[in-house]
Formats: structure tokens, sequence, C-alpha cells
């Protein structure tokens, strides 16, 4: 189930809010035939992350459970550039489980959130690597005002009655951002300047109406581990045609790579042609394609503008037929 982004902060009794974790979705499948460990896109996590894979071994139940692999800095804050950098350097992950969508070969989608979440917590262990992702009742600007202190991404709102749907968007869940972020696609590089190393800047795009649209690109955000991982990918898939339909203008030679691999990316607001301002580059994805970074998904509507804290009425919910 995805949540959609939802640029107003507001208080409702019928709702809950969790901390939107920087990190990984993952998917835990827990039985006798074996134990899985997974991505949104079916991407195994089981030798990435082993230590949360033998985790899940201390859980005795038939379930599978829903939540988000994170790693944590040197002051314990949520890292996504860590997590994905792990395996070069170890730093402190955890499993946080937020939902449970099967019991004993029964599906539980169909019960109430707050029913589901119940369940959870009573078969989770108590571990340091898989925990329960613990939420606020009703006071949804309360606790965005205190992530917003922590210094953490955002909230998410999530209707407290909602039922589980699989892939899909809803009104149901609502992603409240503190700092803007979203996916974008690498479509080339620039060379670099003075002592810098291997490249200059990324060229971003995200797919519109099924084309290429460019939002910018970025130079920030790298260290010299980073640098040379991101372009030693790129030399695999570097093209002689660039993969936009219009010319892009950029103030230095290009290199085009065909569109295959996905950015995390930080920024301060949208302009009015749609490029990003100040964008930060936050490490690759390993678990989404090209093709699922539409604009629009993980974007503000109102370009050039920041997040409006002001209540709002909760949005209508799709009910289950």
């Amino acid at each position: 189930m995805l949540a959609k982004l939802h640029d107003k902060v507001f208080d409702n009794k019928d709702w809950i809010f969790e901390i939107k974790w920087d990190g990984y979705r993952a998917v835990a499948e827990i039985n006798k035939k074996g134990n899985r460990l997974y991505s949104r896109n079916g991407l195994s996590f089981e030798n990435k992350y082993p230590q949360i894979y033998d985790a899940l071994k201390v859980i005795k139940k038939d379930v599978v459970l829903d939540g988000e692999i994170v790693a944590f800095d040197e002051k314990g804050m949520p890292s996504f550039q860590l997590l994905q950098q792990y395996g070069e350097t170890k730093v402190p992950l955890t499993y946080y489980v937020f939902d449970c969508l099967y019991l004993d070969g029964k599906s539980l989608e169909d019960r109430p959130l707050l029913e589901r979440k119940e369940i959870l917590k009573e078969l989770l262990p108590e571990s340091d690597l898989i925990k329960y992702c613990d939420h606020v009742a009703g006071k949804g600007i309360a606790f965005f005002d205190a992530a917003k202190k922590q210094k953490l991404e955002g909230i998410i709102a999530k209707r407290a009655d909602s039922y589980y749907y699989e892939g899909v968007r809803t009104n149901d869940w609502l992603k409240i951002k503190n700092v803007y972020t979203e996916e974008a696609i690498i479509a080339g590089y620039t060379e670099p300047r003075g002592g810098r190393k291997y490249f200059g800047a990324l060229v971003l795009a995200q797919y519109n109406k099924g084309k290429l649209e460019y939002i910018g690109h970025t130079g920030t955000g790298f260290d010299d581990v980073t640098l040379k991982e991101v372009y030693n990918k790129l030399l695999l898939i570097e093209t002689d045609k660039s993969p936009f339909e219009q010319k892009i203008k950029v103030n230095s030679q290009v290199h085009w790579v065909k569109p295959e691999l996905v950015c995390n990316l930080k920024y301060s607001e949208i302009t009015s042609d749609g490029s990003r301002r100040h964008p930060v580059f936050m490490g690759l994805r390993i678990d989404k394609k090209a093709k699922e970074v539409q604009a629009g998904n993980d974007t503000h509507a109102t370009k050039g503008k920041g997040l409006n804290n002001k209540a709002t009425k909760a949005p209508v919910s799709r009910k289950r037929k």
C-alpha cells in the first residue's frame, strides 16, 4: 500500500500518525517453508541486510509484515545514504514494522488498521533489530512539530479504520514532509572541474506522460566513495544519444546514459519551469525501477511554495467494495 503526498498537517481523532522513516520499504514473509525479505518490486534484501533477515527467525508465527529498514548515523538519525552504502561501512540497522498483512495463512488486509497493529504489537518479540513502529492518535500537528524539531523527514498519516490495498496509492495513507525529497532518474553526467574526480554533476529527470522530463542537475551530496561508486555504474550505461526528446541546456559537456539508475533527491523547492532548487544527492535506490519514477508521485503540486502547516480536513476514504 502506498501513501499520497499531502501538503497540510492536521488533527483528526479518526487518524493515527507515524514517523516517516528515511529507508527502504521492506516486506517480510515468515513461514515454515523459509523466510523472505524483499523490496516493493521484489528485490531480495536477504544478502544485503543479513542481520535483519536472521533476526526474523525469532518470530514463530506464519506472518507477512510490512515495514521499513532504516540505518542510523553516529547521532542516531536515520540516514538513507548510510543504508545505501551498507556493506562498505557497518552502521546500526533496524527493521521498523508498521503493518501485519497475513497471520497463520489468513489475510488481515480487510481488517481495520488499528486492529492489524494490535495483532502486530503482540506477535513481535523484543529486539534491537526488529521493532514495532508506534504511532500517535489524533494529534498530527503536535506530532509533526516534534518531527521537525528532530529534523526527521516527516510523518505518515493513516486512517485508523482503513483497510490495506496492495500496490495502491490511496487517500487513507498520507505522507506529510518536513524535508522535500523525491526520486529522480539519472539521465547523464557532466565533466568534473577543478580538483573534482569522476564527474561534476548528475543530470536528473522524471517520466511525465510517458516522456522523460528534465528536472535539474546536482553536484552536491557526494563524498569520494559515492563519486566513484556512481561513476563506475554510469560508465556501464553510457550512450551517445540523449534520452530526452528536447534539447537540454547545461553549462558543461554532458555524457548521456541510459535512463536506468534511480536516486533519492533532497531539494528546497520547485521552480516555475519544473527544476529543483538546491538539489542534493541522497544515494542510489536499488529498490526502484526508472519507469516507477513518474512526475507527481512524490512532488508538491504547488511549485515554488513550501509546506503549509495549517490544519485541514481529512481526505475522503476509499472504502473496500
